[in-house]
C-alpha cells in the first residue's frame, strides 16, 4: 500500500476478510471497537516470523534468537515513537485490561490506603472499573464517579467538585467511551488532576487506533491500550507508564526474564522495561503488530480520524431519518468517534443483530462491558456500529437499510 492521499478502496484492497460473504452477502463489518481486521501486511509479519525466524527472545546468542529479540525490540520502539513515548516507558502486557491491572496491583495496593479516594467515570468500561473496585474493597478506600450529561459528555464541573476533595489519589477514565464515542477533553483533565497532586491513568484502548495520541502533550502518568482495535493481533496490549513510576512501582509478576540475579532469598530486578515482562512473551503478536503501526504511519492517524469523523457525521445523519431508532451520545462528531450506539424501537438488540447478520452485516449488541452506562441511560442493552479506516458510505448505506427491513418486521 502506497498511500498519498485517504483511498478507502486501496486500503479495502490490503484487508482479506472483507473480500468473503456472509450469508451470499458482501461482509459489512462495522464492530470495530471491539476488535478490528487485519491487513495482509500484518498476517504476512505474523506467518512470516513463524516460518523463518521462531526463537525464544532476550535468552540465547544464536541467529534466530537475535533476529527474534531484535524485531520483538523494534516494536517496542515503534509503538513508542507512535504515541510519543521513551522506548523503555512501553510495557507489552496481554491487552489493556491487563496493563490497568498492573497498576492497579502495583503502584495503587503501594500507594492507595483506606479512606483514599479513587475517581473514575459513568462512561469507563469494566476494566477501567472492576480492578478499582476490587482495590477500594481490600484497601477501605473510595470509589467515586463523574457523571455524564444528556449528550453522554463528562460533567467537568462534577470532575472538579470530585477530584477537589482531600484524599484522592488515583483519576482512571477512557480518552473515548466504548459506547457513546464521546471523546474527553484528556489534556485538560489531566492537567486539573496534577494540580491536586493526583495521579492520572488513560484508557486509550478506543482513541489512540483512531486519533493522534500523544503521551507527553496529554502528560498522563500511565496509558493503556490494546493492539488489537488497531489492525494488529489479539493477545497484545501496551501500558505506558512514565519512567518515575516504573522506576518505583513493584513488579507485577515474578519469574524469568525480569530479573537480573536469583538468589535462594533474594532478587535484583530487570532494567526497564522487561522488569515487568516475566516469562515469554507473545512475540510473534508483538512483532506483527510492528507491522500494524507501520501500516497506520503510512495511512496517517490524522487522516483515519478526519475520514472517520466524515463518515460518523454520515451515518448520523442517515440513522437518524429511521422512524422509532434512538442514537445515543453527542451529535457533534467534533465531541466523538466513529461509534454510535441506538435501539431501535422495543427490539432487543441481539434480535437486531441477528437480523442484520442475515444481510451480512456485523453489528455488536449487549451491554458493552459498560454496564454502570446501561444504568445510566436505562436501558438492558444497546446496538452499535462502530467504524473504521476501511469502512465506506455505501456500507452506512446498507445499515441503514437493513434497519428498514427490521422496522418492517417487526412493525415498528
Amino acid at each position: 500500500m502506497n498511500v498519498k492521499e485517504f483511498d478507502v478502496e486501496k486500503i479495502r484492497n490490503d484487508f482479506p476478510i472483507l473480500k468473503r460473504s456472509i450469508r451470499d452477502k458482501p461482509l459489512i463489518y462495522l464492530d470495530n471497537a471491539a476488535t478490528t481486521q487485519k491487513p495482509k501486511q500484518v498476517i504476512d509479519a505474523l506467518i512470516r516470523y513463524y516460518e523463518y525466524h521462531n526463537a525464544n527472545i532476550h535468552r540465547a546468542a544464536h541467529t534466530l534468537s537475535e533476529e527474534s529479540t531484535k524485531a520483538y525490540e523494534d516494536a517496542r520502539e515503534k509503538v513508542a515513537k507512535f504515541i510519543n513515548a521513551d522506548k523503555e516507558e512501553i510495557i507489552f502486557v496481554r491487552n489493556a485490561t491487563e496493563a490497568i491491572n498492573l497498576v492497579a496491583y502495583t503502584w495503587a495496593r503501594v500507594n492507595i490506603k483506606e479512606g483514599d479516594r479513587i475517581v473514575i467515570t459513568e462512561f469507563e468500561h469494566h476494566s477501567n472499573i472492576v480492578p478499582w473496585q476490587l482495590l477500594a474493597k481490600e484497601k477501605g478506600a473510595l470509589l467515586e464517579y463523574i457523571r455524564i450529561d444528556d449528550e453522554g459528555m463528562l460533567i467537568i464541573d462534577d470532575l472538579h467538585n470530585l477530584i477537589s476533595k482531600n484524599n484522592v489519589k488515583m483519576l482512571s477514565f477512557s480518552q473515548m467511551s466504548n459506547v457513546l464515542g464521546s471523546i474527553a477533553p484528556a489534556r485538560e483533565i489531566i492537567k486539573y488532576a496534577h494540580e491536586h497532586n493526583i495521579t492520572t491513568l488513560l484508557d486509550g484502548a478506543q482513541s489512540v487506533p483512531h486519533m493522534p495520541v500523544d503521551v507527553k502533550e496529554l502528560d498522563c502518568d500511565f496509558m493503556a491500550f490494546s493492539a488489537h482495535k488497531m489492525l494488529g493481533p489479539t493477545g497484545v496490549g501496551v501500558l505506558y507508564a512514565k519512567r518515575s513510576y516504573l522506576e518505583s512501582m513493584p513488579p507485577f509478576l515474578g519469574g524469568g526474564d525480569m530479573i537480573k540475579e536469583v538468589h535462594k532469598y533474594d532478587t535484583r530486578w530487570n532494567d526497564l522495561p522487561w522488569k515487568y515482562e516475566a516469562g515469554t512473551p507473545n512475540i510473534a503478536d508483538v512483532i506483527s503488530f510492528g507491522s500494524a503501526i507501520d501500516y497506520l504511519l503510512e495511512v496517517g492517524m490524522e487522516n483515519i480520524h478526519n475520514y472517520e469523523q466524515r463518515l460518523t457525521k454520515y451515518a448520523l445523519e442517515k440513522l437518524s431519518s429511521i422512524k422509532g431508532l434512538e442514537i445515543y451520545g453527542t451529535f457533534d462528531v467534533k465531541k466523538r468517534g466513529g461509534i454510535v450506539s441506538f435501539n431501535l424501537g422495543d427490539i432487543h438488540p441481539h434480535d437486531l443483530a441477528t437480523i442484520l447478520d442475515e444481510d451480512g452485516i456485523a453489528i455488536r449488541s449487549g451491554h458493552h462491558c459498560a454496564q454502570p452506562l446501561m444504568d445510566k441511560l436505562n436501558v438492558a442493552a444497546t446496538s452499535r456500529a462502530s467504524f473504521y479506516l476501511y469502512n465506506t458510505k455505501e456500507e452506512i448505506d446498507a445499515l441503514v437499510n437493513s434497519l428498514e427491513r427490521a422496522r418492517m418486521i417487526f412493525r415498528i
